[in-house]
């Protein structure tokens, strides 16, 4: 039956009139809790390179990278609330654009030259703009939600077969991974399959084809470093046995877990940390973790962890009561984002998986990254803002 103009009219009005409901209040005070403490962490952890590094050693040196990340944190918080109050049906329409545009910048990450695609420890990810760098892969998680949500909403039976429900998604998931490992980011690679399956799984797909294609990727992913990308086999020996090549590979992996160690029960207090004093390679970035556990020992690093899970709770809470499948699929994407990139930064800081470089959401130092986070929360937010009832539950 099709739906005529005026019905989408009146759909229209009663989705700006359902925006206009309360944010989900716990769930927006634990994204502004953990980006505060994200932000000192920063100050701690960056302040003594950021001085040995200046051209002209100073005070204000010493806080510059600190105070990049307080205003892009504070922009991005601005931009969370603006978001959150942007009916989250509005952005339906943009996936496929988004999507496009995702593997433009990503395959500009890899054919185009220094100084606007940049490389960092071996790894070309960024791009630069002028005014600031910023990693496609950020924009391609949030594309790749936004895209699967869209379609996946609207399918309902048709999941399960091969044409509407899986070649599709898993052409979109291939064609991302492919590029993302040729810069190399393994890990955002993982990261990026882990969302497409939950959102698979949850749109209606079978487990056994969920399986099937995790199983497939993980598994060309693991061919891949084990034995044709360069850098494969030398990551798989240091993560084995870090203390054998603590004067090379693995130096960064040892220095992480000096710093994990030497914070004990309580901690050395914040700012009082010795592994970010030049010895600890992106202390303030990937391995910030390290130097939450050397400055505010086990319990601290317990109760941040803490944060975070009762923040992916909330996410899966605002998923589960959302007022349509479109918002319960965007809300499931973006926490399971978050899930995955906590848990996988936190296992290659404590060398449970190899070290890939992956950043701590809402700790690492990064503006863009920061905000484009932020932003995602907003689109969760707003979601929140239409769940029926009270938010209490």
């Amino acid at each position: 039956m099709a739906v005529t103009s005026e019905e989408k009219r009146q759909k229209a009005q009663i989705n700006r009139l359902m925006a206009k409901g309360p944010i989900d209040l716990p769930f927006a005070l634990l994204v502004l809790l953990l980006t505060a403490i994200g932000v000192l962490m920063v100050f701690s952890a960056s302040f003594a390179r950021a001085f040995y590094e200046a051209e002209d050693p100073s005070a204000m040196a010493a806080l510059s990278v600190f105070l990049r990340q307080a205003v892009f944190a504070a922009a991005g918080v601005v931009v969370m609330f603006i978001t959150s109050k942007i009916d989250y049906h509005w952005w339906r329409r943009w996936a496929v654009l988004l999507l496009g545009l995702t593997i433009l910048l990503l395959l500009a990450v890899i054919v185009l030259p220094y100084p606007i695609a940049i490389t960092s420890n071996g790894a070309t990810r960024w791009l630069n703009v002028g005014f600031t760098t910023f990693q496609p892969s950020e924009v391609a998680k949030f594309a790749v939600i936004l895209y699967f949500a869209a379609t996946i909403s609207v399918k309902k039976d048709k999941m399960e077969t091969l044409q509407d429900g899986i070649f599709p998604y898993f052409l979109v998931l291939g064609v991302i991974v492919i590029l993302m490992m040729k810069e190399p980011h393994l890990s955002g690679s993982v990261l990026i399959l882990c969302i497409g399956a939950c959102m698979m799984f949850v749109g209606g797909i079978s487990r056994k084809m969920v399986a099937l294609g995790v199983s497939l990727g993980v598994g060309g992913i693991l061919v891949l470093i084990s034995g044709v990308l360069p850098y494969g086999q030398s990551r798989i020996l240091q993560w084995k046995d870090p203390w054998a090549y603590a004067s090379d590979e693995g130096y960064q992996t040892v220095q992480s877990l000096l710093a994990i160690g030497s914070g004990g029960l309580a901690g050395l207090g914040f700012g009082k940390g010795r592994q970010k004093l030049l010895y600890l390679p992106e202390e303030h970035n990937d391995m910030i973790f390290s130097i939450v556990c050397e400055e505010l020992g086990f319990i601290g690093a317990a109760l941040i962890l803490a944060l975070f899970c009762f923040l992916v709770l909330r996410g899966y809470w605002i998923a589960l009561h959302a007022r349509d499948r479109f918002g319960g699929l965007l809300a499931v994407g973006i926490t399971t984002m978050i899930a995955v990139q906590t848990f996988l930064n936190v296992a290659v800081v404590t060398n449970f998986v190899p070290n890939t470089g992956i950043s701590l959401p809402f700790f690492s130092y990064g503006g863009t990254a920061l905000m484009i986070q932020l932003f995602e929360m907003g689109v969760l937010l707003s979601v929140s803002r239409q769940i029926p009832g009270p938010k209490s539950g």
